[in-house]
This record gives C-alpha cells, structure tokens and sequence, in this order.
C-alpha cells in the first residue's frame, strides 16, 4: 500500500489536530470549539463553509471543473459521556467527557481530504463535507436532514466511514445492504394487585408476571422469526416494589430492540404487544408497551458500494478490501442519510489485539496510523465519482 505524498505529508498535521480534539471532547450538540477548528481550517484552503446546521453541524463546499456533479462525504464529530482510562498526553482534559468512538479520528480524516482536494485540480464537479454533530444518541443526522441539508446541498450520493477495532490496519470493508441495525427501546408496564407477601392468593403478583414475560420474549427470535433474518431482544432494567413484605402493584421492564430490516422491526413490536397483553390476561393483570423507534437500520445501497469498493481497492489495493464482513446489531444515525439518499457507509481497520479496544471502552483510542489511509480512500472516492477534471 502506498500513500500518496500530498496526504502522507499532511499526517502529522491531522495527527495533532485529532489529538487536540481528543483532549478536548465536546458531546451531543455541544461541538462548539470542535466545528470552530474545523471551519476555520476548511476556510484557510478556500473551502466555502456553512455553519448552524443542526446548531453546531457544518458543510464544506469545494467545486471544481464545470459538472453539475456533487457527493457527500460525512463525518461525525461528537464524543461520549464516558470517564477515559487512558494516561497518555492526548486523553481527556474533562471528567466524565471523551472520544472513545474515534469520532475525532473520523473529523480528521475528512480534514485532511478536504484540504488535500483543495490543493488539487483532480475532479470535476462539487464535494459537500458534512460534518455533523450529535451521532452518539441524539440524532444530529436527523436533524440536519430536516433542516434541509439534502435540499440546501443536493447530492448524487453520500458516503460514510467508521473506524473498526478488530479489523486489521490497512483493510476497508465496503459491502452492499445491512451493515448496522435499527436501535428500538420499549418499556413494558404490568399492572396487577399488590398487598401483603404473606397472603400472594390476594394478589395479582407483577413480579411474576414480570419474570414469564422476560422469558417469552426471547421467543420471538427463538420462534417467531426466520432463522436467516437475525434479531435481538433484550431486557435490560427491571423495577419494581419498594419493600420486601410487599407484592406491589406494578412492574416494569426496559429494554432493546435490534434489527435489519422494516419487516423484522414491526414483527418483533407486533409480537411483543401481542405475548405481553396475553400474558399478563392469563393472570388477571394488564400491560401496555411503549415502542419508540430509534436509529432505523444503516442499509448500503448496491451501486453505491461497488464505488466505495473500488475507491477503496485504488486507496489501499483490492487484496485489502473486504467484502463480506458480518452486519453488526449496533446503530448509526447516518442511516437516516441512507434512507434520503443512495450510499455507502464502510469500516476503516482501527487494527487488532488487545491494544485497540472495541469502541465505547473507557481504554479506546482512535489509532492515527489510519489517518493517511482514511484519507486516500475519501480523496480515491470523491475521483471515482466525479471523474477528471
């Protein structure tokens, strides 16, 4: 694999940048000083900047040639409300704030891609970098598309990146259809008759309930579905009572929802609302679910990925572009991207072993050997789009 010298020379500039990001996390709609660095860089090699979307979201627009062409290229900058773990120079400044998803890693990457294609003459039409806010739960995607990203900055396709721990260094995986799962909660709420433990045949005991209803759901997957269309349901929070001389009144279990596609998302909540309302009837009690639909599944389009592939094949070499790498029951907000416009979002190889965590751990660091790759493959995609000059 060999990196082009323009983005081998900006590695050690996009390096510094993602560790002052890094030590400096900003969460969920809070990217201030974050989209402030960013702007402020794109601007310095001509990039024309719009801010303000979804509050601290923001878009770089590069034209180049005369083609009416554009594509979107996202990335995501927010951290996590996690304590980091880590004791090298970069970690965390604040308590209880970091990036342990690689989001600044992500930032920088398309960065370093926007500044080296605004040196360059080597496409002809228009690049959107979206930069968006609020990925980690708050659906910042969501609501830059509804205040009208896609109208105000009018894509062909958009494209996505996400760094992979166990995923070796140097490898892209670029595959079409599910990659990333819809992210439902639901609470279920059983009412029944409390009174004293001593006299149970008085009441109508939720608990009980309760415990028959955790053990039928996992029915759903087990015998409602498909075998080959995976699902997961997950109880995950339990409460109820407040002494332990008292059978009470109510109980209520939380929990998660995940699957590929819209089919196997209503089934699951039909299903549930079904076994939970049969259950609880067969003891004389109620229930009622409250399903809120979260991030829905991130779904590659075919044509869109075959692109991502062959960037990735000319970045890194086809030997290291993967093509069958499993769907994960993860979310991703850049599904609702997807589900505006045709796509691809693909995983960068953050490398193996133990030195590189699984996203989310308080230990994770974003590896910035990946950097320079990261950005050959968005430099490699914004040419298999838009063509030559």
């Amino acid at each position: 694999m060999k990196i082009e010298a323009g983005i081998a020379a900006r590695h050690e500039s996009i390096k510094a940048f993602r560790r002052d990001i890094h030590r400096h996390p900003e969460t969920a709609f809070e990217e201030v000083r974050t989209a402030a660095l960013v702007a402020e860089r794109l601007q310095a090699c001509g990039i024309e900047v719009h801010t303000g979307l979804a509050e601290t979201g923001l878009v770089g627009v590069l034209r180049r040639g005369n083609s009416n062409r554009a594509v979107g290229l996202r990335a995501d900058m927010d951290a996590l409300n996690l304590t980091e773990h880590n004791d090298f120079e970069h970690r965390s400044s604040i308590d209880g704030k970091m990036h342990g998803c690689g989001h600044d890693g992500h930032t920088a990457m398309l960065l370093g891609a926007a500044e080296h294609l605004a040196a360059k003459e080597n496409f002809n039409g228009t690049v959107y970098f979206i930069f968006q806010p609020a990925e980690e739960g708050g659906g910042g995607g969501k609501r830059m598309i509804e205040e009208g990203l896609f109208e105000r900055f009018p894509v062909e396709g958009v494209y996505g990146m996400h760094n992979m721990p166990g995923l070796g260094v140097g490898h892209i995986a670029a595959s079409s259809g599910p990659v990333m799962a819809s992210a439902d909660v639901f609470i279920i709420t059983i009412t029944g008759t409390g009174g004293h433990a001593a006299f149970p045949h008085k009441t109508v005991d939720p608990v009980l309930i309760a415990g028959e209803i955790i053990v039928a759901l996992q029915t759903i997957v087990a015998r409602n579905t498909d075998p080959l269309h995976s699902a997961v349901v997950s109880v995950t929070m339990i409460a109820a009572g407040e002494a332990r001389n008292i059978i009470p009144e109510t109980a209520t279990l939380t929990g998660s929802a995940r699957t590929f596609t819209a089919e196997m998302r209503r089934l699951v909540e039909v299903n549930m609302k079904r076994m939970i309302e049969g259950i609880a009837a067969a003891h004389g009690a109620t229930a009622s679910l409250d399903y809120e639909h979260g991030y829905p599944a991130t779904v590659n389009h075919r044509l869109e990925s075959e692109i991502a592939a062959r960037a990735a094949a000319a970045a890194i070499g086809a030997e290291n572009v993967v093509h069958d790498f499993a769907p994960m029951m993860g979310a991703e907000d850049f599904s609702y991207m997807l589900e505006e416009r045709p796509g691809c979002y693909v995983f960068i190889g953050n490398g193996e072993g133990d030195a590189h965590p699984m996203c989310h751990s308080p230990d994770y660091d974003f590896n910035d050997d990946i950097l320079p790759i990261g950005m050959s493959y968005w430099v490699r995609l914004v040419e298999e789009v838009l063509g030559p000059a």
